[in-house]
């Protein structure tokens, strides 16, 4: 003898709108975990999903946006983007200041414009660098170049150390004979 089923066929909802503790079931679709009975045993309450929200709310910095430096910290970056390359340049024989001014520039360039023009100034410094640099060594079948080379390396610290100087007493500056190919 069969009895009544108080569950339809996949036995996921009651047919009696309400269990035996007048609650309501989940709604169709998920509003429970599965396999829900309905009996009487509350199903999941966890928090709503917090996925993603739309545009992100003002004032509150998300992890990718990076905030504006304070005045005297851009000096001090300026600053640092002139010193990193003048230290790597005599250490590297004048091959790793371009790194050194690419760091900074790749670092800081969003965080104020004179952070960013500093870094782009000794950017620039470093692309003549290594443009006379190359050339110099292409000089050395001529034995030229090895008087060009270190000539351009203390050239490019030089420049360096005035760009430095002027950062940090909060001056903006275009180094000379360095054409703007970073902007």
């Amino acid at each position: 003898m069969t009895q009544p089923h108080d569950h339809d066929q996949h036995g996921s909802q009651p047919q009696d709108p309400r269990d035996p503790h007048g609650q309501a079931p989940p709604p169709p679709g998920g509003g429970g975990p599965q396999g829900y009975q309905g009996t009487g045993q509350q199903g999941y309450q966890g928090a709503p999903h917090q996925g993603y929200q739309g545009v992100p709310q003002q004032g509150v910095p998300q992890p990718w946006q990076q905030q504006v430096l304070s005045p005297q910290d851009q000096r001090n970056y300026g600053m640092l983007a002139h010193l990193a390359p003048a230290i790597a340049i005599p250490l590297s024989a004048g091959t790793l200041g371009f790194v050194a001014s690419l760091v900074v520039y790749l670092m800081y360039k969003d965080r104020g414009d004179f952070v960013r023009a500093h870094a782009v100034n000794s950017l620039n410094v470093q692309i003549v660098t290594a443009i006379g640099l190359i050339l110099s060594t292409l000089l050395m079948v001529i034995l030229i170049g090895f008087i060009t080379y270190p000539l351009i390396c203390v050239v490019a610290v030089v420049i360096h150390v005035i760009g430095a100087s002027k950062a940090r007493n909060g001056e903006l500056w275009s180094p000379p004979l360095t054409p703007a190919f970073v902007r």
